[in-house]
C-alpha cells in the first residue's frame, strides 16, 4: 500500500470520527435532572422540579406495578395497635393539598374523602380505643365514640370507631394521566433504563443522548436491579387484593377488619390486602384470594363475586423507613424508595425533602438517610 493512500485512508476514517463525535455532541440534550421510576415516589418529585421550573426526563417500563395497584389509602392511624403513624400530621398536610393541586391542574378525580370505620372484636378493643383517642397525637383523628353497626351485612358485634381526616386517592387515574401529562411535554421516555451506559462525570451525568446535573433512583422494588444503589436492605412485601361486586353491601364508609373493604364505584369494593415477604413474583395467586375471601365473609354477611385479582410488590424496609439520600460514592447520583404501605402519605413530604437536600443542601432526617446503611456498600 503507498503512503498516500493510506494517509488519505487515515485522514478519512479520523475525520468520520471527528464528525460522528460533533454529531453525538450536537445532538446531546441537557436537562436538569433525569428520573428513574414514575410510581408514587417519582412523580413526586417531578412535583418538586415542576414547581421549581426545572427541566428533566422520566423513564419508566412499567415493570413495577405497586403504585397502580395500591388499595390508595391515606390514613394516618396503625389501626392494628391504635397508634399514629410515622408522622401522621406532617405527612397528611403535606399530602393533601398536593394531590388536590394534581386534581386541578390535571383535571382528574383523585381524591376520595372518606371516613374508615374500624370494626371492633372485644371490649378490650374498645377500651383501647377510648385510651388512644384521648392521647394528643391522635385527638384529630380517632373519634371518641363507640359507634353501633346498623347494617345488617356487616359482622360488628362490638360496634366500630370511626376514623377521621382519611380517604383514598385514585393512584391508577394518578399514574395513567401523569404518564400522558408528561408525554404530551416530551418529558416521558417508556424504555428500560440502561444502567450500563450512565456515564457519571463529577458534575454532570450522560445517558445516551441526555447530559443532566442529577439523576434521581425512584424505581420502588425496581432497586433491587440498580448496580448504584442494590446494596440498600430493600426486602419488598407483595400485596394481593381482590375486587368484589356485592350489591347488597351498600357500604358508604372505608371498613377495617381484618382486612379493608374500600368502597370504589357503585356495588364495587376492593378488598385487602395480603403480605407476603417470600414471593417476589407479579402474579396473582389462588391462595391469597382464598384467604382474602375467607376473610371478608367474616366481616360480611351477603354474597358477593369476585371481578379482578391484582397484586404489586412493595417497596419495603426492615426498619420501616423510607431511603433517602445520595450515593455514597456519586455525588450527583441519589435515591427516593422504600415508602412500603405509607407511600400515598409520605411521598410528597419525602420527595420535597429530597428536592432541598439536593438544591440547598438542607440535611435529610438520620432515620431515613440511607447514610444510615452507608456500612453495607462495598465501593
Amino acid at each position: 500500500m503507498n503512503a498516500h493512500f493510506f494517509s488519505e485512508r487515515f485522514f478519512i476514517h479520523h475525520t468520520s470520527q471527528q464528525l460522528n463525535l460533533f454529531d453525538t455532541f450536537v445532538r446531546m440534550t441537557k436537562v436538569d435532572f433525569i428520573i428513574v421510576g414514575c410510581g408514587l415516589a417519582g412523580i413526586a418529585f417531578c412535583e418538586e422540579l415542576r414547581k421549581d421550573g426545572r427541566s428533566f426526563m422520566v423513564f419508566d417500563d412499567a415493570s413495577q406495578q405497586s403504585s397502580k395497584v395500591a388499595g390508595g389509602l391515606y390514613n394516618p392511624v396503625v389501626l392494628k395497635r391504635f397508634s399514629a403513624a410515622w408522622k401522621a400530621n406532617t405527612l397528611i398536610e403535606f399530602a393533601l393539598p398536593y394531590y388536590y393541586e394534581i386534581e386541578n391542574y390535571l383535571q382528574v378525580k383523585l381524591v376520595h374523602e372518606t371516613s374508615i370505620l374500624r370494626i371492633f372484636n372485644s371490649t378490650e378493643e374498645q377500651n383501647n380505643w377510648f385510651a388512644a383517642s384521648d392521647k394528643p397525637d391522635l385527638q384529630k383523628f380517632l373519634d371518641d365514640k363507640i359507634h353501633q353497626n346498623s347494617n345488617p351485612n356487616v359482622n360488628a358485634k362490638y360496634g366500630m370507631g370511626l376514623v377521621l381526616n382519611t380517604g383514598r386517592i385514585d393512584t391508577t387515574v394518578l399514574v395513567n394521566s401523569y404518564f400522558e401529562y408528561l408525554e404530551k411535554k416530551g418529558e416521558f421516555n417508556n424504555d428500560s433504563f440502561e444502567y450500563d451506559a450512565l456515564l457519571v462525570e463529577n458534575d454532570f451525568v450522560r445517558y445516551k443522548n441526555l447530559q443532566a446535573e442529577h439523576v434521581v433512583f425512584t424505581e420502588g422494588f425496581g432497586l433491587k436491579h440498580n448496580p448504584y444503589f442494590n446494596y440498600l436492605p430493600l426486602i419488598g412485601s407483595k400485596g394481593e387484593y381482590i375486587m368484589v361486586k356485592a350489591p347488597e353491601l351498600r357500604l358508604d364508609h372505608i371498613l377495617k377488619g381484618s382486612i379493608f373493604i374500600i368502597p370504589i364505584k357503585k356495588d364495587e369494593y376492593l378488598v385487602g390486602a395480603t403480605y407476603d415477604n417470600v414471593d417476589k413474583t407479579d402474579l396473582p395467586t389462588e391462595h391469597k384470594k382464598d384467604e382474602l375471601m375467607t376473610k371478608l365473609r367474616k366481616m360480611i354477611n351477603c354474597e358477593f363475586e369476585v371481578v379482578d385479582h391484582i397484586t404489586g410488590i412493595r417497596p419495603t424496609v426492615k426498619d420501616r423507613r423510607p431511603l433517602v439520600g445520595r450515593h455514597p460514592k456519586y455525588n450527583n447520583l441519589f435515591v427516593l424508595n422504600g415508602l412500603g404501605t405509607r407511600g400515598i402519605m409520605a411521598s410528597p413530604y419525602i420527595a420535597n425533602l429530597l428536592f432541598d437536600h439536593i438544591e440547598h443542601n438542607i440535611g435529610i432526617e438520620s432515620e431515613i438517610d440511607v447514610k444510615r446503611y452507608e456500612s453495607l456498600f462495598i465501593s
